[in-house]
């Protein structure tokens, strides 16, 4: 006698009733297991709470740069020694209160968060740019050119970046441009470090050796084969590098060798505040805050997206 097979589609359970093993939604719609690269990074990421509250303020400071001229209730320049040393939420028109030389101070703080953040920005380009460029020759070459590479690179992190920053500011006529360029030229090494230990990891996998065994040009293995598939660590290392760049643009600019006034950025406004904490406090709690808070977030964020794009996690 042949025993009874059920079909394909049904299985049975430990009651002896059949099921369907695809599951449906409400609408009797089946429901999908797969799940796109994309998709699991975002699930990922959304549930760093930390991560999203930095995204959100990281996002919200943008907006208020960006639009600094819309928001601004006044002149950031504009001099009124009548109006000096107003609390903060004590006048209608001067919301978080005046400097000492009667300017608005809300409106400082979005100019000069303008000011700081295209700092941090313009710095990070740099510095990813060139720590990429480094770490993604040395890598690929490997032998003395990795070595000659590697030990200019250890040269540099010799160096404290303080004082790098402070010889090369002192040499340097200080604008955004120069600024951001000096903070990013001193700030590539750590990045060198990770790209290149991607790289040559990435460089034994079999599509590397099967591109190279093809005949494909070195240009097309480096930036076609290994660059796309090294870039987690880059964007991880972008926004932690924006902090750095925005809390060294602060450094110096508070020593006086950043930007100068009459132009506002954050860390100018500690310097010129330092003068007056007894008389008035918040015109260096203020800054101060918004230093901190940028910079927690975007470490938040940096945080964030190392957990969402690393693969050896399971979230």
């Amino acid at each position: 006698m042949t025993r009874y097979q059920p079909p394909p589609s049904e299985s049975a359970n430990p009651t002896g009733r059949t099921v369907n093993p695809v599951k449906t939604a409400v609408d009797g719609t089946p429901i999908s297991y797969y799940e796109s690269q994309t998709r699991r990074i975002w699930r990922r990421f959304l549930r760093h709470r930390l991560a999203v509250i930095g995204g959100c303020v990281v996002l919200l400071l943008l907006l208020m740069v960006v639009f600094a001229n819309l928001l601004s209730p006044h002149d950031p320049l504009s001099l009124d020694t009548q109006r000096r040393f107003i609390p903060p939420l004590t006048n209608a028109s001067f919301v978080l209160g005046t400097d000492e030389m009667g300017r608005d101070l809300l409106s400082r703080l979005f100019y000069g968060g303008r000011i700081s953040l295209v700092v941090g920005v313009a710095a990070m380009f740099a510095t990813i740019v060139t720590g990429l460029l480094i770490g993604l020759i040395a890598g690929f070459y490997g032998g003395r050119m990795d070595n000659a590479l590697m030990r200019f690179t250890d040269t540099m992190l010799c160096f404290p970046q303080v004082f790098l920053l402070l010889v090369l500011a002192a040499f340097i006529t200080p604008t955004v441009i120069s600024i951001a360029l000096i903070i990013g030229l001193t700030s590539w090494m750590e990045v060198a470090r990770i790209i290149r230990a991607q790289i040559q990891y990435i460089k034994e996998q079999d599509f590397i050796q099967a591109a190279i065994a093809l005949g494909a040009s070195e240009s097309r293995i480096m930036f076609k084969e290994l660059l796309p598939n090294a870039i987690a660590p880059v964007l991880v290392s972008a926004t932690l590098n924006v902090a750095n760049a925005v809390l060294m643009e602060s450094y110096i600019s508070f020593l006086g060798y950043g930007i100068q006034p009459p132009l506002a950025s954050w860390g100018n406004m500690l310097t010129n505040a330092q003068s007056y904490f007894d008389l008035a406090p918040w015109l260096a709690i203020l800054p101060g805050l918004m230093i901190t808070l940028t910079v927690m977030s975007f470490n938040f964020l940096g945080d964030g997206l190392r957990d969402a794009l690393d693969p050896r996690l399971r979230m």
